[in-house]
């Protein structure tokens, strides 16, 4: 049994209260739309979403390889476990701060800035591995929201052109069906990657104390990350449900289904090659490409610009959060 300090259980611990935030955090993302179209209630819903992300969490470990040693160069930070403390520290403090205002920010990048600021803070720029933000971060930072956006787009132009002669309520009944479906993917799929981010930050804490001897996630650290996560997602975040679901365009089954199988399909990509891609970015530009497929004008673009707003200063705020608790360590002498 691996000798854990006091130190390392309580970045495990909290580690885990992250993974719970960032399941109620974005448990919106996966049932949002299902609930704002009334297709299934609120109850049903989170509890699917709580099943299925339990799930994902244990097809692929990636994402979890990523976090764990492709934002920050291992060699450097090892022997430091208050460098991913003061990680947590400052993602947990941005989680907190947009799921009280209902901003559907990104966990995910959360996580990253945190990483980012208390490495900086650690030995300043030779700590981070910058190819694996580039083509980890940086990349899918840029396109996943462009590929969600044309995903949502060109699938509900699709769908309206095959059911353009059909009747509305039998299209509206079976989209009704169909959508619980499309819900089913998208909490799987959120499970596949945001789960995994946890696990990857877990492990990369396991690695620095020494515990283990290369970045690979133990069994053990799987179970945890993924009960944590399906027990946040029970919980839920309803006001980003509010916001997801009838601030950003006004959601019919149709155009629930459309929004979800797009934004799961660029989430499982993504996961596959282990990219920790924001699912709350994928999501929201779904539902803002299948607004703007039926016209433009049906998107509420102001509060899309304050979600895009919010999406840019995610990392580097959780990136100050977390510098400023490294240098509280710094100062207090858990740090010398």
């Amino acid at each position: 049994m691996p000798d854990f300090s006091a130190l390392l259980l309580a970045i495990i611990a909290i580690a885990l209260i992250f993974d719970f935030t960032n399941g109620a955090h974005d448990s919106a993302n996966a049932i949002a739309t299902v609930v704002s179209t009334k297709v299934l209630s609120p109850k049903v819903a989170v509890a699917m979403a709580a099943v299925l992300n339990l799930g994902g969490a244990f097809l692929g470990t990636e994402v979890a390889q990523t976090i764990g040693k492709g934002i920050v160069n291992t060699d450097v930070v090892t022997g430091c476990p208050p460098l991913v403390l003061a990680a947590l520290l400052g993602a947990i403090a941005w989680n907190l701060i947009t799921w009280y205002y209902g901003i559907p920010s990104s966990s995910s990048h959360a996580l990253i800035g945190g990483l980012i600021g208390s490495a900086l803070a650690f030995k300043g720029i030779g700590t981070l591995n910058f190819a694996g933000i580039f083509d980890k971060v940086i990349l899918p930072l840029l396109i996943s929201p462009l590929a969600g956006f044309l995903a949502g787009y060109m699938l509900m132009l699709g769908l309206t052109w095959m059911f353009l002669r059909s009747n509305p309520r039998k299209v509206t009944a079976a989209f009704s069906k169909l959508q619980i479906v499309s819900s089913a993917f998208m909490a799987t799929s959120h499970g596949l990657n945001d789960a995994q981010k946890t696990m990857g930050i877990i492990t990369l804490a396991l690695f620095i104390s020494h515990q283990i001897p290369e970045i690979e996630v133990p069994f053990w650290v799987k179970i945890a990350c993924a009960l944590a996560m399906a027990l946040g997602t029970s919980v839920g975040g309803w006001k980003i449900v509010k916001t997801m679901g009838h601030k950003i365009f006004k959601l019919e089954p149709i155009h629930g289904f459309a929004a979800e199988t797009a934004a799961a399909l660029v989430i499982t990509g993504a996961s596959i090659l282990g990219a920790p891609i924001s699912t709350t970015h994928t999501i929201s530009t779904t539902v803002i490409g299948v607004g703007a497929s039926k016209r433009f004008s049906a998107v509420r673009w102001g509060v899309a610009t304050n979600l895009a707003i919010a999406w840019i200063i995610t990392i580097p705020s959780a990136a100050c959060i977390s510098w400023l608790a490294f240098e509280g360590f710094v100062f207090s002498g858990l740090i010398k």
